[in-house]
């Protein structure tokens, strides 16, 4: 799975690569780190734009153009379907591009401190987190 799926040139289809490596992840998974890369450099702003819904980092001379972190339930990246989204925008755009999964965290808990809360808040934070 770590290895580049190439879009094929007139057929924008990011959106459904990414949805791909997401529904072959296990429950468990925290953390996704992506690379992207469009072909057309000259629609680079326009992609950028799109972009921007999922807070990708951008990278400079280097052979792709973002990394993109996504987070399944928890923590500080965009979540799945915001990463859908911006790459959505981009087939929709008929922007033709790379993706490429570079790692992935799991197993990783929230840590919620809990001291001093009310019970209520408790119970309804485990009845949350026990899916």
């Amino acid at each position: 799975m770590a290895e580049a799926e190439v879009v094929s040139p007139g057929v924008a289809q990011l959106a459904e690569t990414f949805q791909r490596i997401v529904d072959s992840l296990p429950d468990d998974w925290s953390g996704l780190e992506l690379d992207l890369r469009i072909f057309d450099e000259e629609r680079y702003v326009q992609a950028a734009t799109f972009m921007v819904t999922c807070n990708p980092q951008p990278y400079s001379r280097h052979d792709w153009h973002w990394r993109i972190r996504c987070a399944h339930r928890f923590g500080s990246a965009a979540a799945p379907s915001a990463v859908h989204t911006a790459l959505k925008l981009l087939d929709n755009a008929r922007i033709d591009g790379e993706l490429v999964l570079r790692g992935i965290t799991s197993g990783r808990v929230e840590v919620v401190p809990t001291w001093g809360r009310p019970e209520s808040f408790r119970k309804e934070f485990r009845r949350i987190h026990a899916q």
